[in-house]
């Protein structure tokens, strides 16, 4: 059995390709995952976006019984969800927290993560290359059994 991940993007990431393609790129993220897909074919990895927390903390907590990993663009909610903190502590799934910009070089509001203290690792500003690193940080992680 495949080693299951799900990639979870919270608001406005859904307008990838074509908000602010200078800071985003101009991928959308739905065809940026079956290039994931594509480049690992060793994992089973589903996708979920949701402008609204709840929806949110419900993938995470559903995660639990179908996944293995979580990567999380928990987008604006980074800075202010100690819902979605509480949600990824609770499951104890290996997860990884993703920023598509640097998030250390943004707004002094945006510099702080509420998700990255229950999180293995944190990727930021790599673009959408950050999920790939992400993905290969899991690969790393189930093959050596970290």
């Amino acid at each position: 059995m495949l080693p299951a991940v799900l990639i979870l993007n919270g608001p406005n990431l859904n307008l990838l390709g074509s908000r602010e393609p200078s800071v985003y790129g101009s991928l959308s993220f739905e065809e940026y995952w079956k290039e994931l897909k594509k480049d690992f074919t060793d994992f089973e990895i589903g996708y979920v976006q949701s402008n609204d927390e709840s929806a949110l903390v419900t993938a995470i907590q559903d995660a639990r019984s179908q996944y293995q990993g979580l990567i999380i663009n928990p987008a604006a909610y980074t800075h202010t969800s100690i819902a979605i903190r509480d949600a990824i502590a609770a499951v104890g799934i290996l997860t990884i927290e993703v920023h598509i910009s640097d998030i250390k070089k943004r707004e002094e509001f945006r510099r702080h993560s509420m998700i990255s203290e229950v999180c293995w690792c944190t990727l930021s500003g790599m673009g959408l290359k950050g999920y790939h690193l992400a993905m290969e940080r899991m690969r790393e992680y189930f093959r050596l059994g970290v």
